[in-house]
């Protein structure tokens, strides 16, 4: 039984996902105080958040940056806020996924169940906990790089990412693809919301020494290429 955090302040649609989410078997917590939402996250340790955006005291975006800053654990943003920046602001603050409303509940629970499959199921890492291209090593479990002795932490995106890299290194991996690797579907993903994280990513290797390491063609994708000389 997965543990969700539903953190939505309109108390009828909170009842209405709640009793949804729990004819499938979740387990779903909905605090009423919005003031110590940090606090009943370490209380309830969930698997999974579901984010409003407009929410009292705290908006979603902080709490977003909150709970990225202490944990991996995936968040998705429910929100009536449709603009591109809306979703390409939750994306880079660490949402996983971004649901606008109104919203069916078929959609809200295959969005559930796609990033349960990603991060704990059928599609997340079950081979050794470590990569390896070269001298880059990468962590799965901590989520970090590893260079010569310097090692980075990653945000989930970041390693998603860069893993996907990493398995397919010194081969161009389309755009399309890569924007699937993380956020299951690209009808709502703006595309500079992946170059935003390549350059995120492109940064963490330039501090570690790894300099132009990640290449770019026009209309086919990027490749990772690190050889043992670098």
């Amino acid at each position: 039984m997965k543990k969700i955090l539903l953190i939505e302040d309109d108390k009828q649609l909170s009842m209405l996902v709640q009793d949804f989410l729990q004819k499938y078997g979740y387990d779903v917590n909905v605090p009423s105080d919005f003031q110590h939402i940090i606090e009943q996250y370490h209380s309830y340790q969930p698997e999974l958040v579901l984010l409003d955006i407009n929410l009292p005291y705290y908006d979603g975006y902080y709490l977003c940056r909150s709970i990225r800053q202490i944990s991996n654990v995936p968040i998705i943003i429910i929100s009536a806020r449709n603009a591109d920046m809306d979703q390409i602001l939750a994306i880079e603050l660490g949402a996983d996924d971004y649901i606008t409303k109104p919203f069916t509940f078929d959609i809200l629970h295959s969005k559930i169940k796609a990033t349960v499959r990603r991060v704990y199921g059928e599609y997340a890492e079950k081979d050794g906990m470590i990569l390896e291209v070269g001298p880059l090593k990468i962590n799965s479990q901590t989520m970090t790089i590893a260079y010569q002795g310097t090692k980075l932490e990653l945000s989930k995106n970041e390693f998603l990412l860069l893993k996907k890299m990493v398995e397919q290194h010194n081969a161009y991996i389309p755009r399309e693809v890569l924007m699937e690797e993380v956020w299951d579907t690209i009808t709502f993903v703006d595309d500079n919301t992946l170059t935003v994280n390549i350059t995120r990513i492109k940064k963490k290797l330039a501090t570690l020494g790894l300099h132009d390491v990640i290449s770019s063609k026009r209309g086919v994708g990027y490749r990772l290429n690190v050889s043992v000389g670098n």
